[in-house]
Order: structure tokens, then sequence, then C-alpha cells
């Protein structure tokens, strides 16, 4: 079985069942030197090093040091300066340290002080998280930062943005956000303009509110801010941003208590005030009229999810076009081509308006307005793409999705990053059942969005793939994308990205792997790329509990493993134990499942390899996959039963599976599962087919109680749950005191309705052969009614249910016979005729069954019963289990011949109270046997 699965954009602080981001360390103080470092030799550095020399990486010059060490990962930057003493005081230079970006890391206050002496001139610091927070605002001791940009900060308090503040007072930007920062009050907005006099941006997202006092502090206070973003607020005082009289940009996206008739008249008189973001309000058309025929400054005006504004420009397509030159942006107009007005006498093309060389040699404004204008749009489009208002596939058919992938292509890190997820997010429809839009996912394709992606995958930020990663893995949900992403050469990057060492850039390419491998065509290409060894090596790399990752990981090797080459991969790669290690360990069900997934699909290839074999012989799995029948969640028991039943079919993981305590646990699961899903009803009965294959478990299984379901699961009108419960009763049907239990149980019946009625040919041929089983002879019937009070009590007829068993059994082959063909094939000795019968009443599927000696016995001795209707039943069973070119076909014609058949077959052949089917299917059994004969002998 293959899956897939999609990502959306999660929160990843701690609080309301968000996910945690757990990671290393960011610096290892102290660390041991690279695995790669040489012993100083005695070279001078200057010439060529020679083959099997040592050489001294110490005498390279300081500049060349300086570049190495520029392209390292901060971690791994620290770690390096920390082999020498000379490399520490290089590797501790101010260049080096001027921006630091944390968020793939985990920053507590051991780390902030290890970090402390590196960061004296640090200006720039990316963060995530509210322990992160805390950490550098108490210990980095970076005195002079002027940006500091946070995630995730979901638990920030008003105590720790106020030292925050007070320990930084030449920050010049603090944005805070997406998630909304529930905690922080006024008086903390107040103590940030207090602190930070030299404040020109200050983004924050989720206040609860934002008062007057607070506000009128910022206007005080910071003399120099120039753009306030307060985004999903509670309440904002809008008279009192009417005093912060250096703004000139202003967002209040997402909220909603706003008295825009205030708001619209304060703004206006602003000096400068040159564009003003309110998407997603319920902003009237009155006060944006308003603040275009007022503001004398005002050039744009975001209005994007405005319900209102979009009605009033629907009912009048002109309501904002006497704008005076300033423009207004809406869902319904056309974006690219309004921006583009922005760039009189440049001829540029309306999907080039955000490439920065059309803003050069232009009003300086201009470019600071389109920076601002790209971090705007990657906010509200992201909001909207999560909250999926009903009515926007216009929008992003015919112009969101070339603004997505424009922005994608920004200078902005962070703008980047966030058009990536927010591509991750808007092809999705509903991230629990793997199911994307076609029409937006091919969108982006058809727009060039693929090679964009895979290049932010390949850049260096680990943020930046962490999202790339996991927006190519929600558009390779759809078959079309996923074959241009391979063809790009994303299984390579995918694979090259999930041997990375922080845990969110592993777990998004695992995923793209695990949506990629559901293509058959792709398969074998990612095992050529060493995506095989990459997952199994996740597995072993994150400990447990990183479900996302190892959850991912299992799903992927699931779906390569159901490739029969493929899963050989696997197994050799270390997969079978790595598997076995999650189904015993783990405790997170998402994890389970897909372990429990990936065991059945490597076990689910029969004869072609020994992986049946390598599972059930891993020390525990198949009393962990026993256990994980009982768990709580459906899935997993699913696939726990599923993976039980593949391992079932090799003899001595039946013996084990048994002695584990597999008979009762799945007996249990199908009494508990009448009410559940159809797949794990077919699985449970499954697995009860495939043990009941020995004497004792078949024996088992009817004492434990077994029977009374599986003839329940065979009154399902799902073809594959009834059709497997009736290969289970098959077999139990071998054992008198399994056939007792089922003629007690009303099984009769209920057999011969399958026998009869299902539209499944193999449902129909087990529930006859079962039939059979019980009523040629070896069952006493003095014993259905004197072993068991219970058979008495229910008054069981048995003769009347012999008769209606085989007067069905008698109906369901005469529906294999043509008269006028059988008569011909009886009375001819040509080979055509029988080959003519043998290919009008074979059944494909059976040739998958595979019989015991005994079963074979028991056909054979059928072929004398004095019953024409058991004869005719018996041959025209071996007809189906010798058929030349079956699975089993080599197998039953050899059972056959040890057990002399040939001359009962002549004999049932040629007996003349034997029916016309019954001869003619006897000597197409001969002839098969023969058939079988001749290709032995050469």
């Amino acid at each position: 079985m293959t899956t897939r699965r999609v990502r959306r954009r999660t929160c990843r602080d701690k609080g309301k069942g968000k996910e945690v981001v757990e990671e290393g360390r960011a610096v290892e103080a102290g660390s041991s030197p690279p695995r790669d470092w040489v012993p100083a030799g005695d070279g001078d550095g200057g010439g060529e090093a020679v083959a099997g020399e040592a050489v001294d990486w110490t005498l390279l010059p300081d500049d060349t040091v300086l570049q190495l060490f520029g392209r390292l990962s901060y971690r791994d930057r620290a770690s390096l300066g920390a082999t020498c003493q000379m490399w520490r005081g290089l590797g501790s230079s101010p260049c080096l340290w001027s921006t630091l970006d944390l968020r793939a890391h985990r920053c507590d206050a051991e780390v902030a002080s290890s970090l402390a002496s590196r960061c004296g001139g640090l200006q720039r610091l990316r963060l995530r998280g509210h322990e992160a927070a805390v950490a550098v605002a108490s210990a980095l001791g970076a005195r002079d930062l002027r940006e500091v940009v946070a995630e995730g900060c979901r638990g920030l308090t008003d105590a720790t943005l106020a030292v925050l503040a007070a320990r930084h007072e030449a920050l010049e930007s603090l944005q805070i956000g997406p998630d909304p920062l529930e905690r922080i009050s006024s008086d903390a907005l107040r103590h940030v303009a207090l602190c930070c006099s030299r404040l020109r941006r200050l983004h924050l997202s989720g206040l609860r509110e934002a008062d007057s006092d607070a506000i009128g502090a910022l206007a005080r206070y910071c003399p120099l801010l120039e753009d306030v973003a307060l985004l999903d607020c509670g309440t904002v005082d809008e008279a009192a941003l009417g005093d912060i009289h250096s703004l000139r940009f202003l967002s209040i996206a997402g909220c909603y208590n706003v008295k825009w008739a205030t708001a619209s008249a304060s703004w206006a008189q602003l000096p400068l005030l040159v564009a003003v973001d309110v998407s997603r309000t319920d902003v009237s058309p009155n006060a944006v009229a308003r603040l275009i025929s007022h503001s004398k400054t005002l050039e744009l005006i975001c209005a994007l999810n405005c319900k209102f504004v979009e009605e009033e420009q629907t009912h009048s397509p002109t309501a904002f076009s006497n704008s005076k030159g300033k423009l207004v942006l809406t869902i319904t107009c056309p974006i690219f081509k309004s921006l583009a007005s922005l760039f009189p006498g440049k001829d540029v093309e309306e999907h080039g308006v955000f490439n920065e060389c059309n803003w050069r040699n232009k009003r300086k404004i201009l470019g600071v307005m389109m920076n601002w204008l790209e971090w705007i749009l990657s906010q509200s489009l992201l909001r909207i793409a999560e909250c999926n208002p009903y009515g926007m596939d216009d929008f992003w058919l015919q112009q969101g999705t070339s603004m997505l992938l424009s922005l994608v292509k920004s200078s902005q890190e962070d703008v980047q990053e966030r058009a990536a997820t927010t591509i991750a997010t808007f092809v999705v429809i509903d991230d629990e059942t793997a199911n994307v839009d076609a029409a937006r996912s091919e969108a982006v394709m058809r727009d060039g969005g693929i090679p964009l992606l895979l290049d932010l995958a390949r850049c260096s930020r680990v943020s930046a793939q962490s999202e790339a990663a996991k927006a190519i893995a929600n558009l390779s949900v759809n078959a079309n994308v996923a074959k241009v992403v391979a063809d790009e050469g994303g299984i390579a990057i995918f694979t090259n990205l999930a041997k990375s060492t922080n845990r969110l850039v592993a777990e998004e390419a695992a995923g793209g792997l695990w949506n990629l491998s559901v293509g058959e065509e792709h398969k074998a290409a990612i095992a050529a790329a060493g995506g095989i060894k990459a997952l199994v090596d996740l597995i072993f790399r994150w400990p447990a509990g990183t479900d996302g990752v190892l959850e991912r990981a299992a799903g992927a090797l699931a779906n390569l493993a159901a490739d029969d080459k493929c899963s050989l991969e696997v197994a050799k790669a270390g997969g079978v134990h790595a598997l076995v290690t999650l189904a015993r360990s783990c405790k997170l069900e998402g994890v389970l499942e897909q372990a429990a997934r990936a065991l059945a699909n490597l076990a689910a290839h029969g004869d072609n390899n020994n992986n049946n074999a390598a599972v059930g012989q891993e020390a525990g799995a198949l009393e962990a996959l026993v256990q994980l029948t009982c768990s709580q969640n459906e899935g997993v028991r699913q696939e726990a039963a599923g993976a039980l039943w593949n391992l079932s079919f090799d003899d001595r993981n039946r013996e084990a599976i048994a002695a584990a305590g597999g008979v009762e646990a799945l007996v249990s699961l199908a009494q508990q599962c009448l009410n559940a899903s159809e797949g794990l009803q077919e699985r449970a009965a499954g697995a009860l087919w495939g043990l009941s294959v020995s004497e004792s478990n078949s024996i088992a299984i009817g004492q434990e109680g077994g029977v009374a379901p599986l003839l329940t699961m065979a009154q399902s009108e799902v073809e594959d749950v009834h059709e497997t419960a009736a290969g289970a009763l098959w077999n139990l049907a071998f054992y008198s005191s399994n056939a007792h239990r089922i003629v007690e149980e009303g099984g009769v019946p209920i057999l011969v309705h399958l026998c009869s009625s299902s539209g499944s040919k193999m449902a129909r041929f087990m529930s006859a052969l079962a039939l059979a089983y019980m009523f040629d002879g070896r069952m006493d019937e003095a014993a259905i009614v004197g072993t068991s009070s219970e058979g008495s009590s229910k008054g069981v007829n048995v003769e009347g249910a012999r008769r209606m068993a085989l007067k069905h059994i008698e109906t369901f082959v005469l529906t294999f016979s043509d008269p006028q063909v059988f008569s011909m094939a009886a009375a001819s000795s040509a080979p055509a005729a029988l080959s003519q019968v043998a290919e009008a009443v074979f059944i494909q599927e059976a040739g998958h069954l595979r019989c015991s000696g005994a079963e074979i016995g028991r056909f054979i001795a059928m072929l004398r019963n004095p019953t024409p209707v058991l004869r005719a039943c018996a041959a025209f069973a071996l007809l189906q289990f010798s058929i030349p070119g079956g699975r089993h076909a080599t197998h039953h014609a050899d059972l056959l011949q040890n057990v002399g058949a040939a001359r009962v077959l002549r004999a049932a052949a040629a007996a003349t109270s034997a029916s016309i089917e019954a001869k003619v299917f006897a000597r197409i059994v001969l002839r098969n046997l023969e058939h079988h004969q001749a290709g032995t002998s050469t």
C-alpha cells in the first residue's frame, strides 16, 4: 500500500497543542576537531600538497581562513574555531558575527553565554521561540544589536520584552510574529518606546491591545519610527497612530475593532504617510475613499480580502479609479498591472514589477515602498492561504500564484521563506487526507515554480531549505508536478536535504521523498540517488519524540518497500532493523502506523525475496506487531494486522506469531473491529486466514471464538472484506471441530449466499470449497447436535443445511459450464477443445492460492465421493490449482503426483455416474499434469 502526506505551516512554539521544535544546541564550545582534521606538518603552506603528506592548515592566509569560516553555519563556525588558538581568534572576528540566525537551533541561556564573547558587534539577530528570546535578553550581551526578528514567540511575556528592549537600546527594527503575542500588554509596548529611541521599524502580531498611552509613547520617544505593523491585534487606538508624524508605512491587517471614520480622518493628516495596509479587515469603502481624497502623500492602499471594498469594486468597477495617482490593491483588481503604473516612462513587464532592477534610478522611496509591499503581501497571502476563504480560486489561478513566485525571488530572506510557506499551504485542501488542489499545484508548475523552489531548497539557509522542501513536497502529491520535480533533479535535492543535521530540513525532505515515492516511476530513481539509505539513517539519527521526521521517513520507506527491488535495498540498508526498532520502542501513533505498514510491504513479496523471513527473524519484530494489534489507534491496528497477514505466509513466522499470542490477539481484534473500517476488517480476517493454514492454529482460532466474527465479516457488502473472510472460513472448515462451529453459528446460509451472490469469483469459489469440506462426510452429523449444548439449543437442521449447501455448490459449478462447449470437449480427444474450456473457467486470482498436501489429498478423496456434486467441485478446484502458469501450479502438480492422482482422475473422467462437468474438469487436470511432467523432463 502506498500513501502520501502534506504539511501546512505549523507553529513551532510551545503551548496550545502546537509543535515544539527541539534542536541540537547552536554551539558546542570546546567540541572536538572536525573528523578530517590533519595534524600540522612541515610544509610552508605555499606550495602544492603532496599526496600522503600532512597539511598544516594553520599556515593558510587569514583572509582565506575567514572565507572558509564564512561558508560555514554558525554552529560549525564556532566548533571549528575551537580547534586551535589562532583559529579561535579568527573565528571570533566581528565580520563573521555581524548577523546571527538561531532559528534552526535550540538557544538557551548556556548557548547564549557561549556566544556572548563573539557577539560584541552583532547587529542583526533572528531567533525562534520565547525561550530563545529570554536567553538573548538575559545572556547574549549584544549591546549594539540593531535588528531582532523573532518567530514562534507565543509565550513571550511583558518582562522578557522589557528586558530585551532595555539591554538593546540601539535597536532600530523589532519584528515579532506571526504567532500571536497574547501575553504582551500595552505596558511592554510603552517600555519598548522608552528604551529604543532609535526605533525605525516595529512589527508585532496578535497583541490583545495597543492603547493610546502605548502608541503615544511611540510617537513621543521614537522620532525615527517610520514603519509600524500591528497585525491581527485585538484593539488598536487608531487615533493615536495619527500622532506618529514620522510614519511612512502602516499596517493593521487582520484587526477588526477599528473605528474607520476616526482612522481615515486621523491617518490622512500624517505628513509622510506613503502606504497603508488594511488587508483582511472590515474597512469600509468610504474610509478608503477618504484616505485617497484627503491624504497628500499617500501613494498606495493595500486592501486584500476586504469584503466590503471588494463588494463595492464589483458593484462599481470605477469606485476607486479617480484616485489622484493613488493605487488601491484588492483581490479583484489586476495587481501586477496596477503596480506597473508606478514606473512611468519605463517599459516594465507586469510580472517584473518586483524585480529590483526596475527600482533603480527611481525615487528612493519607491524602492523602500516596494520592499515594504513585498513584506506586506507575503504576510497577507499566507494568512489568506491558511484561512482558505471561499471564492479565492480565481485570484490564486489568475494572479496569486504568479505573485507568490515573484516573492520567492525577493532579495528579502523572510519574504522568500514566507512565500514558499504560502505555496505549501494554499495548494492543500485537506492535510489529513493528503488532498491537494490540482489546478493550483499545476499553476505553480506552469509558471515555472518548481525550478525556483528547488533553487531555494539548494541555498545555505536551513529555514529556506525547510520551507522550500515543504512546498515541493506538497506540490508533489500531484502526479504531474511530481514528474517535473523528478525531472528537475528534485530527488537528488531531497536526498541531500534528508542528510541535514537540522531536524526541520530533514523532516521536510523525508516528506518530499514520501510523496515522490508514491509514483512507481520514481522509486528506482530514489534508490539510485541514495534516498533509501538516507531515510534509514534518519530513523537512527533522531531520537524518539521527533514524530515528524520519523513518521515521514517510515512512510517513505513503506512506499518504497512496496517495490520488489527497492524492498531489497531497504533491507540491505538496515531498514528491517530500523523499522522494527520503531515498532518496538516508539510511542507515537503516526510513527507506529507507518513502521508497521513498511514491515507489511517488506513482507509482501512472497518468494521473490527473503524479506518475509528476514522480518520474522529480527528480534522482537513479531511480538511488537502482535502488541500493536491492541493499539488504541485504528490505523496502527490495521497496519499491524496487515503485516502479520503477510508474514504468516512463511511457515516459521506463522508458528512464531502464534507463539507470541497472535491467535488470541487477532481473534480479539476481529471481534472488536466489526464496526470499524473496511481496511481493518479485511486485514484482521486476512491475518486469521494466514495463521489458519496450520492445524494447531486453525483449531485454536475456532476455540478462541474466531468463527463468529469471520461469519459476520463474510456478510459485508465490501468484496475485499467478505472475500478474505471466506478464505479464512475455507481454511477453518477443513477441520471437523471448526466445521461444527460454522454450522452451529448459522454459517451455512451465509456461505451459501456468498457462493451464489458475491461479485467476486474468488469469494464464491472459496465459499463453495468451504461448504464442500463441511459436507463431504468427514463431519459426523450426530456430533453436531451431541457435542455442543449450544448447537442443540439452536436446533440446527443438519440435513437441510447439507441439501442447501450441495444445491448451491452445484449451481456455482454450473455457472462455469456451457453445454455445447462441454459436449464438444467430452466427445473430442483434441487438446484444443480442453484448452478452450480451461481458459473459459480459469479464475485468475485462484492461481495465488497454495494448498497443502492434506488439502490436495482431500480433494482427491472427494473425487471418489458418492455425491456427484462434490466430485465435480473437487475436479473444478484441482483444475484451478494446476493450471500451467499459476503461481503455485508446479507445487500442486508435485503433490498430485505424490498421491498418485492420475489413476483417480482417469477413473473420475470415465465414471458413468459423473456429470459432464466433472469428467471434463478431470481430463483437464490430467492434461495439466502431463504438461508439468513434460516441463520437468526437459
